[in-house]
C-alpha cells in the first residue's frame, strides 16, 4: 500500500510491552510519529531507537507522541526498552497487518538479494489523523530521528 501526505492515516490498534493497547484514535489531537523497524536490539534498530530517545524531550516540547513498531513480542520489547531506557512505547505487530497498511512490510533489498520483511520507514500523522509526511525508506537509522524532528519543527511555524 502507498502512504501519501494528505490522506487519512490507516487506523491501528496494537499492544505495547505491558499489553496496553494503543490505537490511532486515542492520539487524536496530537501529532504522532509512527516509526517501523525490523528487530529489537539489533545495531541499526538500536541506533534509531536511542536517537529517538535522545530527542524525546524535544518531541515532547512539540507535543508529539513517538511510537515504535516492530514484529517483536512483548518480552523482547520489554527487554529492549529497559536495556536502553526508551521513554516511548514499542508496539507489537506480529502478524504485519499494520506494517502492511503503512507500506512498511514487503519486498526489500538486503545484501543484493530481494527479501520479504520489515521496511524501515516512518509516518508522521497530524492531530486530525492525516498523514503529514511519510518516509518510505529510512536510509540512515541513527540520523533519521533528527530529520523527523526537523520536519516537525517546520509545522509550528
Amino acid at each position: 500500500m502507498s502512504i501519501e501526505a494528505g490522506q487519512p492515516a490507516p487506523d491501528f490498534s496494537l499492544p505495547d510491552a505491558t499489553g496496553t493497547i494503543h490505537s490511532l484514535k486515542q492520539y487524536q489531537g496530537k501529532t504522532v510519529v509512527l516509526y517501523f523497524y525490523p528487530k529489537d536490539d539489533t545495531p541499526g534498530c538500536t541506533k534509531e531507537a536511542c536517537s529517538f530517545r535522545d530527542l524525546s524531550e524535544d518531541f515532547a516540547q512539540q507535543d508529539v507522541v513517538v511510537l515504535g513498531v516492530s514484529p517483536d513480542g512483548a518480552e523482547d520489547h520489554q527487554a529492549f526498552t529497559q536495556k536502553f531506557k526508551l521513554p516511548f512505547p514499542l508496539l507489537s505487530d506480529e502478524n504485519h497487518n499494520v506494517m502492511s497498511a503503512y507500506g512498511a512490510y514487503g519486498e526489500k533489498m538486503m545484501y543484493g538479494k530481494v527479501k520479504i520483511g520489515v521496511i524501515r520507514s516512518t509516518t508522521i500523522i497530524g492531530p486530525d489523523g492525516t498523514v503529514l509526511k511519510h518516509w518510505k525508506k529510512v536510509p540512515k537509522a541513527e540520523a533519521h530521528p533528527a530529520k523527523v524532528l526537523e520536519f516537525i519543527s517546520t509545522l509550528s511555524k
